[in-house]
């Protein structure tokens, strides 16, 4: 696998500079007011086997694991996930248990700067990479729920390109949870995703000793390209837009992008 220096494409999105607080706060928000009036025994078609109560608490306890986290300010891989829960015996406490859980993240990422130094398991090494991490798993998992509830999700051209860049930059690090993610493997074959209605333009280059994204000056011609808005190619790489769909434009080696597909999921 390359060195965190090497991820990197030739249109960056500069996270570094964002406050992405307000915007998890108001995923947040969003995602206990859809299952707050909601039947929680629904299914999540984008989460296979998931009702909605499995997608409200293992939101709940993402936010409760990184809450610990970042209270602790943790300098090394955890040897553990395990974290107090406080999970209601009913599931109809379930709504308000999230926003209990949502407000204690909140809380943690007050506690520290975001450009304090910590350990983190993708490619920045600082508080923001969970505040920025916790945006889209919450924004994600807000789509799975209006999905499964019937409803067409909205989102910020500008945030869903930013969710892009996070999930490119961070995915060579996932192997440990995420074991497929090594098998993004090639000789030099590229890949690249373009936004149409937002900044983003990320070269995928995969080599025998794995994958990353280029600097680049965008007249590279890569071996497989997948084009859309920030919001489809979002719901792309997270698998929630088949790559098929008339609303992604493809061109190039299908093999490759099918190997994407394959093992690209964290």
């Amino acid at each position: 696998m390359n060195t965190s220096d090497q991820y990197r494409h030739g249109a960056p999105v500069d996270h570094h500079s964002t406050d992405h607080r307000p915007a998890v706060a108001a995923e947040a928000a969003g995602l206990v007011a859809l299952v707050g009036g909601a039947d929680l025994a629904t299914p999540v078609p984008s989460c296979p086997g998931w009702t909605l109560a499995d997608l409200v608490k293992h939101t709940g306890s993402v936010q409760r694991w990184f809450s610990v986290l970042l209270r602790q300010r943790v300098q090394e891989r955890p040897t553990s996930r395990d974290v107090e829960l406080n999970l209601p015996e009913k599931q109809d406490g379930y709504p308000e248990w999230l926003a209990a859980s949502a407000a204690e993240a909140a809380d943690a990422f007050t506690t520290l700067e975001p450009g304090a130094p910590m350990w983190a398991w993708g490619a920045d090494q600082h508080v923001r990479f969970w505040i920025r991490r916790m945006l889209f798993e919450t924004l994600v998992h807000r789509i799975d729920a209006e999905l499964a509830l019937g409803l067409t999700p909205a989102i910020d051209p500008a945030l869903a390109a930013d969710g892009v860049d996070e999930f490119l930059v961070n995915l060579p690090f996932a192997t440990p949870f995420a074991p497929k993610v090594a098998n993004l493997r090639g000789e030099d074959r590229t890949i690249r995703f373009t936004c149409t209605d937002a900044a983003g333009d990320w070269l995928v280059r995969l080599r025998p000793d794995g994958f990353g994204l280029d600097q680049d000056d965008t007249g590279t011609v890569a071996d497989a390209t997948v084009r859309g808005t920030a919001a489809d190619l979002l719901l792309f790489v997270y698998g929630r837009l088949d790559g098929s769909a008339d609303a992604l434009d493809r061109a190039g080696d299908e093999e490759l992008l099918a190997l994407w597909v394959a093992n690209s999921e964290f």
